[in-house]
């Protein structure tokens, strides 16, 4: 869902600063003593999940024969300790291109495959789940999601069903852009979900007054979409330096500092930025390794983008 398009800002900070090369995207100073990825667990089953994972919305919505020069893009994704690599037949071509690239990469043993439920009926429900298996090329979804809440009553009980028999490991639901969080915290209650998906930035804060704290208390796993709102915090940022003070936790770009305000909520599980681009791959994971910000350090920066 959540899609990334740094533009001319974030590639021009990138080159300033010297990040550019994939090496100088590893932790640095006190956090290279920890050069491995964080990671947090699933609450219905304790499985750990490193904190930056891979969406597909918009960026991998590119035809089959285009696919394959996006392999490197998913190989640095894997090689910085990625795992979670959500999508969905909403996305387009994503789920092909992704199953494409997937056949370049020999070991992706890692992979936490997520994708969406995206239709009404629960015939043409599980036709297209059994679709998205196909296109991936994967044996079975770690994770499906009901995406956007839609027909979720009746996808529901075929998901609970695919679970008990092992067709699918974890089972989840959806929303958007800050949109019906009343219909989903609804759902949230009337049923047992492993995972929940929805907005959260840090100028779309929404979800701090009931999600995550809801999220918490029944022990759901949240995926985090539009960590950048779009492109619109790099608009935002704009010739913009990064302040001294980020390199407290780690924080080498604009990106790094608005992934690790989101990461650094003990709430989120994961967050999905999308991205067609190695460099940026890079540098997103690179958001996942050394310090985050505590909570003074939190609101600090919250202020710093209000003031921008």
């Amino acid at each position: 869902m959540a899609s990334q398009r740094g533009g001319t800002s974030r590639r021009t900070f990138l080159k300033t600063t010297g990040v550019l090369a994939a090496s100088a995207l590893l932790p640095v100073g006190p956090a290279r003593a920890a050069a491995t990825p964080i990671r947090r667990a699933i609450p219905s089953s304790g499985e750990q999940l490193s904190v930056v994972g891979l969406g597909t919305s918009k960026t991998l919505n590119v035809a089959r024969d285009e696919a394959a020069r996006l392999t490197d893009v998913v190989q640095t994704f894997f090689e910085k300790g990625g795992s979670v690599i959500d999508s969905s037949p909403m996305y387009g071509s994503a789920e092909e291109a992704l199953g494409v690239i997937l056949s370049h990469i020999p070991n992706h043993e890692r992979l936490f495959a997520a994708t969406k439920v995206w239709t009404d009926g629960k015939e043409a429900g599980i036709a297209q789940m059994e679709a998205s298996r196909r296109l991936w090329g994967v044996k079975r979804f770690d994770l499906i999601q009901i995406h956007n809440l839609r027909d979720w009553k009746v996808h529901i009980t075929t998901l609970k069903d695919w679970k008990v028999n092992g067709r699918v490991r974890y089972i989840g639901i959806t929303t958007s852009h800050g949109r019906r969080h009343d219909d989903l915290i609804a759902a949230l209650k009337q049923e047992r979900f492993d995972f929940v998906q929805f907005t959260y930035n840090i100028i779309d804060r929404e979800a701090e007054k009931l999600l995550l704290p809801l999220a918490a208390e029944r022990g759901i796993a949240t995926l985090i979409n539009r960590p950048f709102q779009r492109s619109d915090l790099f608009a935002k940022v704009k010739g913009k330096p990064l302040p001294d003070w980020a390199a407290e936790f780690d924080c080498q770009s604009w990106a790094q500092f608005f992934l690790k305000w989101v990461i650094s909520h003990p709430n989120v599980t994961c967050v999905i930025p999308a991205t067609a681009k190695v460099t940026h791959m890079a540098d997103n994971m690179a958001a996942g390794f050394g310090r985050l910000p505590d909570e003074a350090m939190r609101s600090r920066m919250v202020r710093h983008i209000e003031a921008l």
